[in-house]
């Protein structure tokens, strides 16, 4: 059983202190078991104060570190690592428990602790977008790249603010036990299945207008014909307005062109059947209105920086984590089929805006 602690330092972000043992909680073999052991822990044991008005009782102390494979470090208002970039006496012999070659797994602003203990210099790392100004100041040593969900550099991962921390707990599912297993989790937690490291924090973006107002429909039946040549002559016609019009309303409801957003979404398309389908390159880029193999190859780089069938053998990982080895032989030179097993490191930042 793989042990997981989770270091509850008030005034610990709720949310975030919460993520690990829902989605590392929830992972099972196939015959049920559980294949994490999370417990909650706080440097003394006692009842830790949330930024939300409420405390948590931990299960342990900070002895539970001393024996955890993986240990995780929530958000976190502590004024020492956040303020004066030092950690307080409770919270440095606590991590001075944790074993050399422990994984460390911080969610959010839990960045500033590992940062505080010296476990991130020269290393790069993310947090909440917000407080990436403050963390640069505090902490120069770190190679902070705040346009990240999340950073895998190995023994050491980090995340940016929130839910990022279920992309990466998912991710450290996936990479411990493929993605059949994180899979499942995500199902069991009703959140999306990944999310690559890559994909750029949603800063100050305006959420898409819904439902049945503004140009909602257009875009609902854009998504069920993106296979087609689809032009903005197209939506404007279908919204039963002007181009001019049409593409005032979109841009204000959605932050973006009509032609970028049909491009961010036929990418999108793409990933989901290259994660879960066996269809070649070919027809994926087809099915997804994005002409050939050359099309997909050149849009897919642009926002997670792989190729297709680079991204496939990423994110399609059998039980073992060995990779499917589907490569696909459309030329773009990585369809080998060795499938190695390998985990992604952070991908390159520049999703669609």
């Amino acid at each position: 059983m793989h042990r997981v602690a989770v270091l509850a330092l008030g005034p610990v972000v709720g949310f975030d202190l919460t993520i690990a043992p829902l989605v590392l909680g929830s992972a099972r073999d196939a015959a049920g078991a559980p294949l994490y052991d999370v417990v909650v822990c706080s440097p003394d044991g006692a009842p830790v104060p949330t930024s939300s008005g409420y405390a948590v009782l931990p299960q342990a102390d900070a002895s539970a570190l001393a024996g955890a494979d993986t240990v995780v470090v929530p958000g976190t208002r502590s004024a020492g690592a956040r303020e004066r970039g030092v950690l307080g006496p409770a919270e440095a012999a606590a991590l001075a428990l944790v074993r050399p070659g422990t994984r460390v797994v911080s969610i959010c602003t839990g960045a500033f602790v590992l940062a505080a203990a010296g476990l991130l210099d020269g290393r790069p790392a993310t947090t909440h977008w917000d407080h990436a100004a403050a963390f640069r100041r505090l902490y120069p040593a770190v190679r902070l790249q705040e346009d990240r969900l999340y950073v895998d550099d190995g023994d050491v991962l980090t995340s940016a603010g929130l839910a990022a921390g279920l992309d990466l707990c998912l991710h450290v599912v996936r990479r411990d036990h493929g993605s059949a297993v994180a899979n499942r989790v995500a199902r069991q937690c009703v959140v999306a299945p990944a999310r690559p490291g890559g994909q750029s924090q949603f800063i100050e973006r305006h959420l898409p207008a819904g439902g049945d107002a503004g140009t909602g429909p257009t875009r609902a039946w854009a998504l069920e014909h993106l296979a087609e040549p689809l032009t903005l002559a197209d939506l404007a016609a279908h919204a039963a307005t002007s181009v001019r019009t049409f593409t005032r309303r979109f841009r204000a409801e959605t932050g973006a062109s009509p032609a970028q957003w049909l491009a961010q979404q036929r990418v999108e398309r793409a990933r989901h059947l290259l994660e879960t389908t066996a269809l070649s390159v070919e027809d994926v880029a087809a099915a997804c209105g994005l002409g050939g193999a050359a099309g997909l190859r050149h849009h897919l780089a642009g926002v997670v920086g792989l190729a297709p069938t680079a991204y496939r053998r990423a994110f399609r990982r059998t039980a073992d984590g060995t990779g499917d080895g589907t490569g696909d032989g459309t030329g773009d030179g990585t369809g080998d089929g060795t499938g190695d097993g390998t985990a992604p490191a952070a991908l390159p930042a520049g999703a669609a805006r």
